[in-house]
């Protein structure tokens, strides 16, 4: 099976390494020539792709000659309100249908819920409070719309591993709201892993919610990764404000998945 991911960044490249390593074929996309050697270096074939820019005719079609597409971008409104991500889908799709891709891995968010103050799951209608869940479900919408190719979207809690200590998250803050609020993570051993089961289970045209779990308290979690750490403690405000538990009616009977990775081991 040939595999392309779109955008090899802090997640797409560790699921390519996974991917070469459990045999399958794999390319894969940077918008930095400075990362093509990397790629290279973990036997992915490397592309060149920007769907940034307005000419779209330098893309190599190549790229899309693949069983499953993978699409991990993320949206970055935080950084850049005026960030045209929309856009930057709809051409993807547009290139999907022209070069007849069928199969589709689309990375969004549990941020399309917003907190509602409840346990939810993929029946949930989201109500995104967030510029950036707005702008995912917008595109998981662009998506589900299709009926040309399948699109499983794959809605990541809060994502820890390699790189991102959640020790660093909150390191020394003082007053921080919401100590009661539960958490909504996931480490990218288990994002690899559920994304590996998608495609050995054939499981596309679904939505399916990724999160451990475990759901601590925001302000026992944090702590205790900062001991673990041993970086300043922070200082939550012991209440309860709004929040979300985040479940899965699919990880299970769908996928039959088991996580492998608890929230205990957050520093690697």
């Amino acid at each position: 099976m040939l595999i392309s991911i779109l955008g090899c960044g802090w997640f797409g490249l560790s699921f390519a390494k996974s991917l070469v390593k459990g045999g399958y074929d794999v390319m894969g996309s940077t918008t930095s020539a400075g990362k093509i050697p990397l790629l290279q270096k973990e036997n992915v074939k490397p592309y060149l792709i920007n769907f940034s820019n307005t000419d779209q005719s330098s893309i190599d079609p190549s790229f899309f000659n693949c069983d499953v597409l993978v699409i991990a971008i993320p949206p970055k409104v935080r950084s850049n309100p005026d960030s045209p991500y929309i856009s930057i889908i709809q051409s993807i799709i547009q290139s999907i249908k022209r070069y007849n891709v069928k199969k589709v891995i689309y990375i969004s968010s549990t941020g399309v819920y917003g907190d509602l103050n409840c346990h939810l799951d993929e029946k949930t209608q989201p109500k995104p409070d967030s510029l950036s869940g707005k702008v995912l479900l917008q595109s998981e919408f662009l998506f589900r719309s299709e009926s040309s190719f399948q699109t499983t979207i794959v809605r990541f809690g809060g994502l820890i591993g390699p790189g991102r200590d959640p020790a660093n998250f909150f390191s020394g803050k003082k007053n921080i709201p919401n100590g009661q609020g539960p958490v909504n993570l996931i480490h990218r051993d288990d994002c690899c892993g559920i994304c590996l089961t998608i495609l050995e289970k054939n499981a596309f045209g679904y939505v399916i919610n990724a999160t451990s779990q475990e759901h601590p308290k925001k302000m026992d979690f944090y702590l205790e990764a900062c001991i673990r750490s041993g970086v300043p403690e922070p200082e939550f405000i012991d209440e309860l404000l709004s929040w979300k538990i985040v479940d899965s009616i699919y990880l299970q009977p769908l996928l039959l998945y088991n996580f492998c990775r608890s929230l205990i081991d957050v520093k690697d």
